[in-house]
């Protein structure tokens, strides 16, 4: 499970800077729209054609000229037979050019994006923005689908991290036996946001599905043991240089999303946008713990010593919890917590709570 684990962070890992380094890139670094690309390659076209009909026509002056020297035409007829080749290839070339041209003043003339058809029967486009004017997409297709009139759903990578601890009736976060700054959780995974009525997108709901790491840095030399089930805080025998303690969870988060939206308004579609919109999210997500690990270093006989200690700690198999974000733009405070204990069995019950920024926000 932990390997399964490992290739899903890792493909997602790349899919999020891969999308990030996009992000990133200054608007004014790209020196051509969409359009200009697709007419540049239209022009280049153009003179492929010249050259494609001026071959085929040299080609057939050669085989006329072979005709001649056998004999088998005049040279009245030769001649002839040239001025024919000549005439078909300069109107092929003008034809030809005539629906390039065509096509130049059809993109032209309409928004980035919209779809035309190549000589190979394939489509291109590529269109910044989320199917208006901010949108950063490349679509390739075999169809010249139309944009759909009204799209509800929309999807988008989850990343967010930042500090996780425990709390609980017997302590507060001043007396935690973990450390603020070295406990941290991590979250990746996917979201969908469907707009929930008709005619506003003022209310939207946002699900999808996330691997959850949380982190516990525990501090004064101590590790978890678990005594036939009952599993507690105690005194490292040597001195401990590092004692951590992890949870992999697989969650399922759904969010009332609020907040105000831009409409977009096209001749043939449109569509709502949220960015750099006001934003707040709450909810919860349940899901199942997939994994616990403890991992301890110290040295013992002058030796260095690592050993982790995996799924021995009674975690709690079912995990479900309350969560909420709130934004301004792309990166939203973002904090979970943990309704089910820790542990299944334990001197006091204590919750996971992890406060953090989370960057899905479109």
């Amino acid at each position: 499970m932990n390997t399964i684990t490992r290739l899903v962070v890792y493909a997602i890992i790349s899919l999020t800077f891969a999308t990030t380094q996009a992000q990133e890139k200054e608007v004014d670094s790209i020196k051509k729209t969409s359009v200009d690309y697709k007419i540049e390659a239209l022009e280049e076209q153009k003179i492929k054609i010249e050259k494609e009909e001026k071959d085929f026509l040299r080609q057939e002056i050669e085989a006329i000229n072979e005709r001649l020297d056998t004999k088998q035409i005049t040279v009245e007829e030769a001649e002839e037979l040239k001025k024919e080749a000549a005439k078909k290839r300069a109107a092929n070339i003008e034809n030809r050019l005539s629906i390039i041209d065509n096509k130049i003043a059809l993109l032209s003339r309409n928004e980035p994006g919209y779809l035309v058809k190549d000589n190979e029967g394939s489509y291109f486009s590529i269109s910044f923005g989320e199917d208006d004017e901010e949108c950063q997409a490349i679509r390739l297709g075999k169809k010249n689908k139309p944009k759909k009139y009204d799209r509800r759903t929309k999807s988008d990578l989850v990343f967010a991290f930042g500090f996780n601890n425990t709390v609980s009736e017997e302590r507060s976060l001043d007396d935690s036996p973990y450390k603020l700054g070295g406990s941290g959780f991590l979250e990746l995974g996917l979201a969908w946001k469907t707009r929930i009525f008709d005619n506003t997108n003022f209310w939207r709901l946002k699900y999808g599905f996330s691997f959850q790491w949380n982190k516990l840095n525990i501090k004064n030399n101590q590790y978890f043991v678990n005594d036939e089930g009952n599993v507690s805080l105690q005194e490292f025998p040597l001195d401990l240089k590092k004692a951590k303690f992890r949870t992999t969870n697989l969650v399922f988060p759904v969010h009332l999303e609020f907040g105000p939206s831009k409409k977009i308004e096209k001749e043939n579609y449109f569509r709502y946008s949220t960015v750099n919109k006001f934003k707040m999210g709450l909810g919860g997500y349940a899901g199942l713990n997939i994994g616990s690990m403890q991992k301890l270093k110290y040295k013992e006989d002058g030796d260095r010593v690592k050993d982790k200690q995996r799924g021995e700690f009674e975690v709690n198999e079912f995990v479900y919890g309350l969560s909420g974000y709130i934004s301004w733009g792309s990166m939203a405070l973002y904090a979970k917590y943990d309704l089910n204990p820790l542990f299944k069995d334990q001197a006091f019950d204590q919750n996971n709570i992890s406060v953090g920024l989370r960057f899905d926000m479109d």
